[in-house]
């Protein structure tokens, strides 16, 4: 039988052209969501939505411009009626030593993977909050605890699990709910193109003796995203196999 927990709904999810975002379109929309797949990189992103089925279709989407959230996200409601689920995945690194982090690497990284989810939120949140009803992922990371060379995008994530605690607490009386997760090693073409020995090292951090795989991220986000987790708000949760930094 199929389990179609998403029969009938909208999710959005950023930056899914490829790695974990692609990976967590896919299964909303194996689990019957109509997904908007929003990613800077259209062609990218078609390919993910064409592989959703479902009606998904995607969209260029700068998520560290408020305007273009603004508008986009008028849009959309405009267009499909409700928006139930979203999963803010967009993120960059620009990772460099606190001595030779430039401002531009710092602004970047903090625009992306913080103020877009800002930004999302605020947007879509609104909407929720008039539909009372609506589910909210947020993708921060196991580096938001700290990591070597990773100032900017720790410092961002840290936000990212702050902020979804604080919207947790407001948008809870609307029947809406907003958890974060903190994938730690997971195996997309970026870790995979990284030197052997510092893969390796990764690896020993890693309980369970592999690295995660997308589809990892994407059965806990999906469930998150379900009624199933209906009386789970303001979590933050790891997926990375018992991973530690």
């Amino acid at each position: 039988m199929n389990y179609t927990p998403f029969e009938g709904k909208n999710a959005i999810v950023t930056g899914a052209s490829r790695g974990i975002g692609r990976g967590i379109a896919l299964k909303l929309a194996e689990r019957g969501a109509r997904v908007v797949v929003a990613d800077v990189n259209l062609e990218a992103a078609q390919e993910t939505a064409e592989l959703c089925g479902n009606n998904s279709f995607a969209l260029s989407l700068n998520v560290a411009e408020a305007d273009a959230v603004r508008t986009t996200v008028a849009n959309l409601v405009d267009e499909l009626g409700k928006i139930d689920v979203l999963v803010n995945n967009a993120g960059i690194n620009r990772d460099a030593m606190l001595h030779k982090m430039s401002d531009d690497q710092w602004d970047s990284v903090l625009a992306v993977d913080l103020s877009g989810v800002f930004y999302m939120c605020r947007e879509v949140g609104t909407h929720m909050r008039t539909k009372e009803y609506g589910r909210i992922v947020n993708v921060a990371s196991a580096s938001w605890m700290g990591n070597i060379g990773q100032t900017n995008y720790a410092a961002a994530k840290g936000g990212v699990v702050s902020l979804t605690r604080s919207i947790s607490k407001e948008l809870a009386f609307k029947n809406v709910t907003a958890n974060a997760i903190c994938p730690g090693f997971i195996l997309t073409e970026m870790t995979k193109s990284i030197p052997e020995k510092i893969f390796n090292d990764q690896l020993d951090k890693i309980p369970l003796g592999r690295a995660g795989e997308p589809e990892d991220v994407a059965n806990l986000v999906a469930f998150l995203a379900s009624d199933d987790a209906a009386y789970l708000t303001g979590e933050v949760i790891n997926i990375g196999g018992g991973y530690k930094l």
